[in-house]
């Protein structure tokens, strides 16, 4: 797979990755739904603990506009189960370990700390109900929070 960068009224790129469960998600089978991509770049870490404990919290928020949330790095499934059990995540976390999606959604790091390559950037899309992109938020620094006020808003602006 090998995506342009995503633009805001683009068609969401479509991908199938494997959940916790080990059972695979095929973004398109999402439609007439709104939903919330937040990549991160690796679980266990502060700030990605951060983030999506923060989500799991307020999930009442996504619930209420409709938006199913996926976590996304590219850690393997074996290492997003613990994590999720660990956190007591209460939305799917998905396995992008080939890289590919976090590829084609432009959010991968050439070089992360201690060398890593191909790590997931923070980021965060809202995909809407017809399966276009309304929100497109790509991090260049790790410690960095998504804007959730903004996502909060134009989810509310999506019902």
């Amino acid at each position: 797979m090998n995506f342009p960068s995503i633009q805001l009224g683009q068609e969401a790129p479509d991908f199938t990755l494997y959940n916790t469960e080990k059972q695979k998600v095929t973004l398109s089978n999402y439609r007439g739904k709104t939903v919330l991509l937040l990549f991160f770049p690796q679980a266990f870490t502060g700030t990605c603990t951060k983030e999506l404990c923060s989500t799991r919290d307020n999930i009442a928020l996504y619930d209420r506009a409709n938006a199913q949330v996926f976590g996304i790095s590219v850690d393997s499934v074996f290492t997003l189960a613990r994590y999720k059990e660990d956190q007591q995540l209460n939305f799917p976390l998905l396995s992008d370990f080939n890289k590919e999606v976090s590829a084609g959604y432009g959010t991968l790091y050439d070089t992360f700390v201690l060398d890593m390559k191909g790590v997931s950037k923070r980021s965060a899309f809202i995909i809407d109900a017809k399966g276009i992109v309304r929100y497109a938020e790509v991090l260049e620094t790790a410690s960095d929070l998504p804007d959730f006020t903004a996502i909060q808003t134009i989810l509310k602006n999506l019902n």
